[in-house]
């Protein structure tokens, strides 16, 4: 694994047409369809190590979960195959720390609040 990076830096990182960028979100499916980082995948941890062989080719990865603890493991997971030699980190502090939208599985975008009928963090 090759550290956290910063919630911020995973958006430029979105953005830049010269970096292919993996974007894992480990929370479970319901998780995932409140709202996640647009153009992450959703694997869940406890699927991961049989997952990580499908996972596309990519520049860099970068994992996701609430909070920024399990997503060090599935990062240092994912970094620990052979067939995966890009830099892995874990977003630093999870899905509490972004500041970016989210896309719920409806394919709408809303901000990291959340709607009024809801918890305000997708998790």
């Amino acid at each position: 694994m090759d550290g956290e990076v910063d919630p911020d830096r995973v958006e430029t990182l979105r953005d830049d047409d010269d970096v292919d960028v993996c974007i894992v979100d480990i929370r479970n499916p319901s998780s995932y369809a409140r709202g996640h980082v647009p153009d992450s995948l959703n694997v869940p941890l406890p699927e991961l190590t049989g997952e990580v062989d499908a996972l596309p080719d990519a520049d860099r990865y970068v994992t996701v979960c609430p909070h920024g603890k399990s997503s060090v493991q599935a990062a240092r997971l994912i970094a620990s195959y052979a067939g995966v030699d890009a830099p892995v980190e874990s977003m630093a502090g999870g899905l509490t720390a972004y500041d970016g939208d989210l896309v719920t599985s409806g394919g709408s975008t809303d901000g990291p609040d959340g709607s009024t009928d809801g918890p305000a963090a997708p998790f």
